[in-house]
């Protein structure tokens, strides 16, 4: 089994940047997909960034697209979300996800693709 622990959340003013990590423990998650979603108040679930097992392959939501950059580290069994020029609007709770039923090769968008969360940590981009 897999824990994910999220942490690098915290009050930013807006422009500024933000590196967001995500911890695995219990099993190394080198070859699995991974992913980050965000929830705003009042919303649903968003995807934000997905990577693939190597890194060979990302995808970004089409509001983060060019300010975020998503990258892992798999020998500490770690998943970064480099936020940049944040946005009033970027305040949420911001998961990680791992997908572990299925090789990584491909990056997912949806949260059903993914069967591991975390607990989430909170940004808050104020203007």
């Amino acid at each position: 089994q897999v824990q994910l622990v999220e942490s690098g959340g915290r009050l930013v003013q807006a422009g500024d940047s933000l590196r967001l990590s995500c911890t695995a423990s219990g099993r190394a998650i080198s070859i699995y997909s991974m992913g980050w979603f965000r929830r705003a108040p009042g919303k649903e679930r968003e995807f934000i960034a997905g990577i693939n097992w190597n890194g060979g392959r990302t995808a970004y939501a089409n509001s983060v697209q060019g300010r975020f950059d998503i990258s892992r580290d798999n020998a500490k069994g770690m998943v970064f979300l480099q936020m940049n020029s944040l946005k009033a609007e970027d305040t949420a709770v911001y998961y990680c996800a791992a997908e572990l039923r299925r090789h990584g090769v491909d990056v997912f968008p949806s949260s059903d693709d993914y069967n591991t969360w975390g607990q989430g940590t909170q940004v808050t981009v104020s203007s």
